[in-house]
């Protein structure tokens, strides 16, 4: 890991240019030199989780490495959260004249790429890390995105919490979400960080994203590379089967054994499953 840490930090120094969220609604990190990738992060997590991945890739790509607004130490900004950070990584495309960037997103990331795809053929190819186009239908029977709004019981209960309680609703949610205990710390601490309106408003912008049939519009090549746990490999073929049955032709690997961090749990198949997509 130190060794990673000085490789990043040596990359940086010589090739790295830095965007604040004065100008967009992020903070982004370039990286390395070669064809474009975007690096989009899962919710609350900082462009940090793409350390290890970063080390790797910008030795041939030029990595530009998102954080987001209100995660981090980014500044916050108002609701809608999730349409204004599409709009703004938009802009930076073309502001930065970005020929056909490949698109990496974990989690929120990969959805945000998603999203993107359907409105664009613009990019190279997807690479979809553990993301749904529906997370809202995932987590709820007969989900519509109308059920999603801002002023809920829900919301007003996780704005209202205090620190200790907030925390200790952080740190068991991370604590399903990779194996090791350094990186659930890891994952605790952006949660516990983040802007809290951000955390709340920006989650509500997820679940009520819906993009199921909208994948239909995709023609950009898409691989998704997929966690199994925690309800196994057979479960988890069921829900992409589903969520992705619109999307005409897409490549699937299943991680197994690994959690929702898969960069984490499984680092050597994920750098070298992100390497055979950008290959192919």
């Amino acid at each position: 890991m130190k060794t990673i840490k000085l490789l990043v930090f040596s990359l940086f120094i010589i090739s790295s240019l830095s965007t604040t969220a004065q100008d967009y609604p992020f903070k982004v990190v370039v990286i390395g030199k070669g064809e474009p990738i975007l690096l989009f992060p899962g919710f609350a997590c900082t462009g940090d989780v793409w350390d290890a991945t970063v080390a790797e890739l910008a030795k041939d790509y030029e990595c530009h490495v998102f954080t987001f607004a209100g995660f981090g130490d980014v500044p916050a900004i108002e609701k809608p959260w999730l349409p204004k950070i599409k709009e703004g990584v938009v802009k930076y495309i073309s502001e930065n004249k970005l020929e056909n960037p490949t698109l990496l997103g974990h989690s929120l990331g990969g959805a945000l790429a998603l999203w993107m795809a359907t409105e664009s053929e613009f990019y190279k190819e997807l690479i979809i890390a553990d993301a749904l186009p529906s997370t809202g239908a995932l987590m709820m029977p007969n989900f519509k995105s109308d059920f999603m709004v801002y002023d809920s019981p829900y919301n007003k209960q996780v704005l209202a919490m205090n620190a200790n309680d907030f925390e200790a609703m952080a740190t068991q949610m991370a604590n399903g979400m990779t194996k090791e205990k350094v990186h659930q710390e890891k994952i605790k601490d952006w949660m516990t960080i983040a802007d809290r309106e951000t955390y709340v408003y920006g989650y509500t912008d997820l679940l009520k994203l819906d993009l199921r049939e909208d994948l239909a519009e995709i023609n950009t090549p898409v691989t998704i590379l997929a966690a199994t746990e925690p309800h196994g490999l057979e479960m988890a073929k069921s829900t992409y089967e589903l969520q992705y049955k619109a999307l005409n032709e897409y490549s699937i690997e299943f991680a197994n054994g690994a959690s929702h961090f898969i960069m984490y749990d499984q680092p050597q198949w994920f750098i070298e499953n992100v390497k055979n997509a950008l290959n192919d």
